[in-house]
């Protein structure tokens, strides 16, 4: 049984509806965590939210390359980034190795966007993640990793527990991590999707964080994207996690760690 868990909820601020499921799932001490989409419609209104004695100190950005306008300018110009009409279309496949400097520039400067955003409108974000988890795009992810610790706040871990993870999806996670804690420091230990953790995967150990989209199913009961239809995400971890705290990643850097997680730490600081 892990140690702690983060039960993280992304897309906030994507919609007025995401904004209340989890603003509800929050009050109902479901979720301790949650990551903000700076460009979407919601997000001003998610800000205010945030501002909220459950909420405060709890939530993070959602850096986004996929979905919506930019908040910068130079991004504009990367054809394997944006499309002609303004919008970001990521054309980057997963096992892209490298960018070009003037598209690295462009991804550095979004993401400053993004945060700035976020610190206009009063929120100062607990850790990093992204939309469409774009960070595990190796390049895309030492941007993210580097801003992070800059920022000294967490980033997440790209999703290492899972039975569809073959052994060379394995290897490159396993090496992609290495190279997001020796850029960015502090980090959750495990990282799973609700649908691992029904299948049995919870650590025995460490620090585990939870990715979920909460979806309402009435009363203070939710459901979960990555669940059946009308299945509870609040039964299934209530009953797999039971007496595990649910802890968030503003006080992460002193949370107690799985000792491979450690060893790790330890042999990747440098620069």
């Amino acid at each position: 049984m892990p140690s702690q868990v983060i039960v993280n909820a992304d897309d906030f601020g994507l919609s007025a509806h995401t904004n209340a499921v989890i603003l509800h799932a929050f009050q109902a001490g479901l979720i301790s965590s949650a990551t903000a989409m700076a460009n979407m419609p919601a997000f001003a209104a998610a800000c205010q939210l945030a501002q909220q004695p459950a909420l405060s100190g709890r939530v993070g950005l959602h850096f986004n390359l996929t979905y919506g306008r930019p908040l910068s300018q130079a991004i504009l110009a990367e054809p394997r980034f944006c499309a002609p009409h303004g919008e970001f279309d990521l054309r980057l496949k997963q096992r892209t190795l490298r960018l070009s400097r003037r598209e690295r520039a462009a991804v550095e400067q979004e993401l400053e966007a993004q945060w700035k955003h976020c610190l206009d409108h009063g929120l100062m974000p607990s850790h990093l993640d992204s939309h469409q988890h774009v960070h595990n795009i190796w390049p895309v992810g030492e941007v993210v990793a580097r801003f992070a610790r800059a920022q000294g706040v967490p980033v997440r871990l790209a999703r290492n527990l899972g039975h569809n993870i073959g052994p060379l999806k394995r290897l490159f996670k396993t090496l992609l991590n290495q190279r997001l804690r020796q850029l960015g420091g502090a980090s959750a230990d495990y990282v799973c999707t609700p649908a691992d953790l029904k299948a049995g995967l919870a650590p025995r150990e460490g620090v585990l964080e939870v990715v979920a989209h909460p979806s309402a199913l009435g009363g203070h009961d939710f459901g979960d994207a990555y669940l059946a239809r009308g299945e509870s995400l609040k039964a299934l971890i209530d009953t797999l996690l039971e007496g595990v705290p649910r802890v968030n990643y503003a006080g992460l850097s002193a949370s107690p760690s799985a000792p491979d997680a450690r060893a790790t730490r330890q042999s990747a600081a440098g620069p």
